[in-house]
């Protein structure tokens, strides 16, 4: 997993050979978050995000997504003291996996707002590693960005703010449960960076 964003980019920059180069060729997206990076920090989300999105219409791109990552706290914890305080971390960790579906709607060549919804496997696992119990998660995105292009507008960047909320959960031990209480069910201004390809 350490390796994912070398791989991930050494794809982008081969498959980018191989497009085609008449001025309509950018019916299709693919991107990935450039937030993979983390997972070269000792403490590793194991984070692995790819989208393939095609045009619909003018403006609209409709889109499958995966992810999947690793995370010792609870998601709703907001920006303040508490963000990033060990003293509230699961007694464990959760493990995502996620396939969805996006919406991007954009406004001119840069900004744009995106929806994703994402029902997610999550598998618990106690501080030994050892697992507990699997859930299930619906995870919802709302999204704001600003969409960067250059090299003919094959290469792209998006830096973007978001909103993102599990309005449903199933099969949480009680100790998460627990933890999870103490916040909401969201979480409020997640900074997003995506880096990719039209062809």
């Amino acid at each position: 997993m350490r390796f994912t964003p070398f791989i991930l980019a050494t794809a982008l920059v081969c498959s980018s050979l191989l497009m085609p180069t008449y001025a309509d060729a950018d019916q299709n997206q693919l991107n990935t978050s450039l937030f993979a990076l983390a997972n070269f920090t000792d403490d590793s989300p194991q984070y692995l995000q790819l989208e393939w999105s095609r045009r619909v219409g003018t403006v609209n791109y409709l889109g499958l997504e995966f992810i999947t990552w690793r995370y010792s706290a609870p998601l709703g914890i907001p920006y303040g003291p508490s963000f990033g305080d060990s003293d509230e971390d699961y007694p464990g960790t959760i493990r995502d996996i996620g396939l969805g579906v996006t919406w991007q709607h954009y406004f001119g060549k840069g900004l744009f707002t995106k929806v994703h919804v994402m029902p997610m496997l999550q598998s618990y696992f106690d501080t030994a590693e050892e697992p507990l119990q699997n859930g299930w998660q619906l995870f919802t995105t709302a999204r704001v960005g600003y969409h960067l292009s250059w090299a003919s507008e094959r290469f792209f960047i998006e830096p973007s703010i978001a909103a993102t909320s599990w309005p449903i959960r199933t099969h949480v031990p009680k100790s998460f449960a627990e933890q999870d209480a103490k916040w909401s069910g969201y979480f409020l201004f997640e900074p997003g960076l995506n880096i990719g390809i039209r062809f």
